[in-house]
């Protein structure tokens, strides 16, 4: 099961009214969609919610959820915040099997962009896509995809079919053609090709 147990309560009152009356008392109201089963209005202590959200590891993240006795695996879909405080005011959870396909966008990061050649002449990253989609198991979601830069250089790029992906895990249709990023030349390393171009036509 996942490391994050969210205790809820389930709330009888839905509505907006209900839900500052949630809030008003010291809880994050929400909603628990998915599966078989109707949506039911829920309820997380606001320390507790904080707490998980902390860790950055709730939200698109296969999460324990436990009522009384009771638990079951959910992905935490969507989380509402105060536009001033920023406190979390709404979440949406749904149910799911822990190795059920879940559709969801992870985060690229780059590594090992001092091995770029083409970034140590002077190269800039280009980055096209900051998510990818993919349709992984609930309980194989990675944190990040890396992309690995070691030995690209000027006009190489990085595809979605590149990266490597975790067990179980394919790209979504609309990200499989996708490019993720490429090495493009710099406007100063423009600036400087066209001077020594210039430079040579006159000699």
């Amino acid at each position: 099961m996942a490391d994050i147990v969210l205790n809820v309560e389930v709330r009888e009152q839905t509505g907006t009214g209900a839900a500052r009356a949630v809030r008003n008392a010291g809880k994050v109201p929400g909603v628990l969609y998915g599966g078989a089963k109707a949506p039911v209005g829920i309820a997380v202590k606001s320390n507790e919610f904080r707490k998980a959200l902390f860790t950055g590891k709730l939200l698109g993240h296969l999460v324990t959820l436990k009522y009384g006795d009771e638990t079951q695996p959910v992905i935490a879909k969507d989380i509402q915040f105060h536009p001033v405080t920023d406190e979390p005011v709404h979440f949406d959870l749904y149910r799911v099997d822990e190795h059920q396909l879940v559709r969801i966008s992870i985060p690229v990061h780059f590594r090992n962009q001092e091995a770029s050649p083409g970034i140590k002449r002077g190269g800039v990253l280009n980055i096209a896509v900051h998510e990818i989609e993919l349709m992984v198991p609930a309980d194989q979601i990675p944190e990040e995809l890396v992309a690995d830069l070691t030995g690209l250089d000027i006009g190489d790029a990085i595809r979605a079919a590149d990266l490597n992906l975790p067990k179980g895990a394919q790209l979504s249709a609309h990200d499989r053609e996708a490019t993720v990023a490429s090495i493009a030349t710099s406007s100063a390393l423009q600036s400087e090709e066209a001077a020594e171009a210039e430079g040579a036509a006159e000699a």
